[in-house]
């Protein structure tokens, strides 16, 4: 088979504790294999930081009561989450939200996610992240877990604890969020191509790929 030239590469912006950013992930991972084989076309995948709760303690909170702060009902609360795992199983996924008893600060997390990058094992890890909280019900604001999703991700167990026991990566983090919020995002996934963002949302994989498609076209066509 012809190795595909690499053609541009996708920003997602994201949170870890955000259920559409683990099925839009699916998506796009479904929309990347469109666009080869349709196209031709390869895009490298970079992902970025955002937190949904930028004001939420270090150590998170009891989810129950946070959910139940949030939404005015233990019932709603219970209603979203059966609602967004019937969604996730539409993809693939499946979600065990009954496991998660934190809702936890995602500063760590995407620490972990930019150390990761700097590895070359960014998508593992944020497989790791998505399916440890989603599907296993992990704390991800605690440094073990962490260090443990890391090394499932491909990193080394003792390196992510050392990173964590320091600031390293923590500027650029908050940085890179509020670069997110000064470019008009509030809402995650969302999507950019060479800097640019095309649209937010878990959007089917067709749409996706058409999107990115008709979006590097224009790009190709300005550049010429």
């Amino acid at each position: 088979m012809d190795r595909i030239a690499v053609a541009g590469r996708i920003d997602v912006i994201s949170d870890v504790i955000c259920p559409w950013c683990y099925i839009g992930k699916r998506q796009l991972e479904r929309a990347l294999d469109i666009l080869e084989r349709t196209h031709k076309q390869h895009f490298t995948v970079a992902w970025h930081p955002f937190q949904l709760n930028p004001e939420m303690p270090a150590e998170g909170v009891d989810r129950a009561k946070y959910r139940l702060a949030k939404f005015g009902s233990a019932e709603r609360s219970r209603q979203m989450d059966e609602r967004i795992t019937e969604t996730a199983a539409g993809v693939g996924i499946g979600f065990h939200l009954d496991k998660l008893t934190r809702t936890p600060n995602t500063l760590k997390a995407h620490r972990l996610i930019r150390f990761a990058g700097q590895k070359g094992a960014q998508d593992g890890v944020v497989e790791a992240l998505f399916d440890a909280y989603f599907c296993n019900g992990a704390d991800i604001g605690d440094d073990k877990v962490l260090a443990d999703i890391g090394q499932r991700g491909g990193l080394e167990y003792d390196a992510v604890l050392a990173m964590l026991a320091g600031d390293e990566g923590k500027r650029e983090v908050l940085a890179g969020d509020q670069m997110a919020r000064n470019c008009g995002i509030n809402g995650v996934p969302s999507f950019a191509l060479q800097g640019r963002v095309l649209f937010s949302g878990a959007v089917p994989a067709r749409e996706m790929a058409d999107t990115f498609h008709r979006a590097w076209e224009l790009l190709k066509n300005k550049a010429a």
